[in-house]
Parts: structure tokens; sequence; C-alpha cells
């Protein structure tokens, strides 16, 4: 646990927020030639972890941020002590899924079984407070919990393994899975046990809690909270973050 905690508020229903960082990127990195993990990238002078932090520590009721990095991490104690201030480190897994179920051991004794656990990508620094807003006060009476989407909006196509189209699938049923996505602590740590010990394949936290067979509920978010995966999203998201700063 890191040394400057931050203490839980005593009203109210308490957020920590649990963010795997210990990937490196590498589509990034074969794209630009750069070792840097790409959560570690720039945009606008400050690393795109910074970012993401800086925002999800305006949460309202927050009572930690976890930060889970990788085991050869030598540019997170780079970054300006007042950023890393209050924030809990742990060391990550091999997989998303391990990653973030090491954040979550982190949290064993100061999270109680109804704390919600918002668990976001390192990489999406465009995520609107306001959608986070939405998200804590749709799922506040539920005892599982969802998380952040957008409807699709393209015309979706079933392929074969040569790319071969196999039919076109009704768009209205799909959404794309996004971040933050919240649970309540005792729920989510229950539901990634029990994936990792069935060695099944998990993606996100919703799909471990779908595994498990609890409800989980999609509330809408704006497109624009983008994951940086390619080169070209790096653009998008200073555009992003530029229209922002202007609203």
């Amino acid at each position: 646990m890191g040394e400057n905690q931050k203490p839980a508020s005593s009203t109210g229903p308490r957020y920590w927020a649990v963010i795997p960082a210990a990937g490196i990127g590498k589509r990034i990195q074969a794209s630009t030639a750069n070792n840097t993990p790409k959560q570690y990238l720039k945009i606008q002078g400050r690393t795109i972890l910074e970012h993401t932090l800086l925002r999800l520590k305006q949460i309202n009721n927050l009572a930690g941020i976890v930060l889970v990095l990788g085991e050869d991490d030598d540019w997170w104690m780079q970054l300006d002590d007042s950023l890393r201030k209050e924030i809990i480190t742990a060391k990550g897994g091999e997989q998303r899924v391990n990653s973030v179920y090491k954040g979550l051991q982190a949290l064993k004794d100061i999270a109680s079984a109804k704390d919600w656990i918002l668990v976001h990508d390192a990489v999406r620094p465009c995520v609107a407070l306001q959608d986070i807003s939405t998200l804590c006060n749709e799922l506040t009476d539920m005892e599982t919990g969802g998380l952040l989407a957008s409807p699709v909006r393209e015309t979706l196509k079933k392929v074969s393994s040569d790319l071969m189209v196999e039919s076109t699938v009704p768009r209205e049923d799909y959404w794309l899975a996004a971040t933050p996505q919240m649970f309540r602590y005792g729920v989510l740590i229950e539901a990634i046990e029990k994936a990792l010990h069935d060695n099944v394949q998990i993606t996100d936290e919703a799909h471990a809690m779908e595994y498990a067979g609890y409800a989980v509920k999609i509330v809408q978010g704006s497109a624009d909270n983008i994951k940086i995966t390619h080169p070209e999203d790096i653009f998008m998201a200073q555009q992003i973050l530029n229209k922002q700063a202007r609203q």
C-alpha cells in the first residue's frame, strides 16, 4: 500500500479505482519503433497515464486508486511526485485479468464487500467525468454493477476464417464495451477467482461477472472514450482532449 493513502469517506458509497497498467502496447511499439509502453507516451506534454489519473482523481467519494504496474516498469517513478501521491501500487500479472485481480487483492484489508470498484484502462484518457457520474448514479441500487459502453453505429459483418462474409448482424443488438466497468468489490473478486480457477479466458470484468452468473447493466457513454491502441489513436485522443478543454 502507498504511504500516503487517501482516507475514505465515512458517508455515502465508497469508490475505488483499479487501473491495470502492466501492458506495453506491442502494436504501437511495432508501428513506431518506440520501446516506451503506450501509457507513458505523451499527449499535450503529459503521459497518457497522467491524463487518465488526473481525470479519475476528480471522482466524488473516491477512496483511493490502485495502479497495477509491470514488473519492469521504470517509468512510473519518473513521474511527478504530486501525481504519485496517495496512489497504491501493485505488481501486475501475465494477462489483464491477472493484473486486475492483483489490484483487487491490494484492497483486501481496506475495502468492504459493498464498496464499488471502477476498473479503468490506463490508456483511456478521454473518459468524460459526466459519463462516470452517470455510471455511478445508474448503478447505485444494484447489488452487482455494470459498465460504460456505446452502441454500434456501423453495419456488422460476420466473416469466415478466410475473410468471406457469412452474414450481416443486426447492429441494434450490439454495444462496444468501454471502461470504467463498475462492480461491487465482493462479487467482482469472487467472479474473477472463479474464472481463474476454471481457466476461462476473460477479456474484461463484465465477462467475468457474466461467467459467474451475475447481472450486468450497460450504461451508455460517449464514443469519445477511446482506447489508445494504434499510433493514429494518439492523434485522435489529442483532438478529443482539445475539444473537451474548450467545452
